[in-house]
């Protein structure tokens, strides 16, 4: 890690931090909010840490451990002098708020507020005069939660609905505070927080020319296939009361959440009768780090049982019509509709494939999917390689089973997910018998794994998805008015 003045010359770049003795980690560099201190954050790939910090008033810029090992998560969200501010996994899987002060030889965290009650997630923080904002994550939606500067319980903040609250900013010296809040039928909309009048107000709004008051956005729960309770979000027009098309997301990863989320072209779906559901599989961090681990390595097992299972629920429940359910996953994700296809090919009718890990015995050998052997296993381990092989989506395809209408979507520059993962899949899909349903790959060129394509793309791109999934779900396309 380099400081680089601008308008200077490359070579005058001054080495701030360096692990020459190991090699593969990610360095990721913050400077805490009043400018004192640059927090360097290591990792080997995975959601744990260490922790290195410089003083940024000390000349010599020396750096200094302060967390080693890999065991937790650590990140700081401010400083009060020397003392740090911070949220942790150490002693708490579903995170808590500590400090660490700097000006002792060897910082030991003290606990400002610990890991909540039930099951609900620490997900941001922000300092506001002397209390604490607080986000929970709470069944996969937020809450805010105030608290005193000792921890104490100050009650919550009123927030517009079941959504997704996040960037909170506040400040020490201030009694407002910002955040952003967005949910399936609401859009990306910034909103001020008086704590004066305990009041949140709009303070920025995009201007969205759809009645967003036709859309409803519900919560169910379904139980996987050895119990384990899963929410899902389910998002319809409200006069779409019966059963009907319906698309399935999911991810079920790297311990990432999948949120409410407005995204346009997704409504767009919606607004022509179909039915929109995101399942809280495991893999993900909606329950914090057990949910994540329930999912890794040796237990993906369970992420394929917790989205079939979800499949099931919606079919079983009448919300999904009998031969009308797609599946779309992307990176992970794509991953994850792979293996389930070949596992269920009969329950689901039409598969989305979006820039997908397809080849489990060879993803290490392509740019940066070494980092992903702390999440999948590592196929050099015999153990190990023995269980990807089992849900390989490019190795384990049923060969003579009839399967769904499949279209993988990919991108020639992608160097997160290189193409030939899906290249190879579908060229595996077409030389297999596997019906009469189509089997197509949809490559865009110039473009990468998906983050900053240009609106024509995207828009071209999921008008082709929708199609073919209305085509294979029997969602009937009209012009909109």
């Amino acid at each position: 890690m380099y400081f680089h003045a601008l308008g200077t010359a490359q070579e005058k770049d001054r080495l701030i931090y360096s692990t020459p003795e190991t090699h593969g980690y990610l360095h990721i560099a913050e400077r805490v909010k009043d400018g004192r201190y640059l927090t360097i954050y290591s990792t080997p790939g995975t959601n744990e840490n260490a922790l290195t910090v410089v003083d940024l008033e000390d000349r010599d810029w020396t750096p200094r451990p302060v967390v080693t090992d890999w065991a937790a998560q650590w990140t700081v969200f401010a400083n009060d002098g020397t003392k740090l501010m911070l949220i942790t996994t150490d002693g708490a899987e579903r995170r808590r708020v500590v400090s660490l002060d700097l000006a002792e030889d060897k910082p030991e965290p003290f606990e400002i507020v610990g890991e909540a009650d039930g099951s609900a997630v620490l997900n941001d923080i922000a300092l506001l005069g002397d209390k604490l904002l607080i986000t929970y994550l709470v069944d996969a939606k937020s809450e805010i939660r105030r608290f005193k500067a000792d921890g104490t319980p100050d009650g919550a903040v009123e927030l517009p609905g079941i959504g997704t609250a996040g960037g909170l900013f506040g400040s020490a010296n201030e009694d407002e505070a910002f955040f952003v809040f967005n949910s399936f039928n609401a859009p990306l909309t910034v909103y001020r927080y008086d704590a004066n009048d305990d009041t949140v107000k709009i303070w920025a709004e995009p201007d969205v020319p759809v009645d967003l008051s036709r859309f409803v956005v519900e919560q169910r729960f379904f139980r996987s296939k050895d119990g384990t309770q899963v929410p899902m979000f389910i998002v319809r027009r409200r006069d779409v009361t019966e059963a009907a098309p319906t698309l399935l997301y999911g991810y079920g990863g790297f311990g990432i959440s999948v949120l409410p989320q407005y995204n346009s072209l997704r409504l767009a779906r919606v607004e022509q009768g179909g039915v929109f559901a995101v399942a809280n599989i495991r893999g993900g961090g909606e329950y914090g780090r057990p949910r994540h681990t329930a999912g890794l390595r040796l237990d993906k097992q369970n992420v394929f049982d917790d989205f079939i299972a979800a499949g099931e629920f919606l079919k079983n429940e009448g919300i999904a019509t009998r031969n009308g359910l797609a599946i779309q996953g992307e990176s992970g994700g794509g991953l994850l509709v792979g293996a389930v296809t070949n596992q269920r090919p009969d329950l689901f009718d039409a598969v989305l494939h979006g820039v997908g890990v397809m080849d489990m015995l060879r993803y290490h050998k392509f740019t940066g999917g070494a980092l992903w052997s702390a999440e999948y296993g590592s196929p050099d381990d015999k153990g190990q390689f023995s269980n990807l092989l089992a849900y390989s989506p490019y190795h384990a395809i049923k060969d003579g089973t009839d399967y769904p209408a499949i279209l993988v979507t990919t991108a020639d520059a992608d160097d997160r997910v290189v193409p030939a993962h899906s290249f190879k899949y579908i060229a595996a899909l077409q030389a297999a018998d596997l019906g009469l349903t189509p089997h197509l790959a949809r490559i865009e060129t110039r473009a990468g794994h998906g983050g900053g394509m240009p609106l024509d793309k995207l828009i071209d791109q999921h008008a082709d998805m929708w199609a073919f999934a209305a085509r294979w779900t029997g969602l009937e396309i009209r012009p909109l008015d």
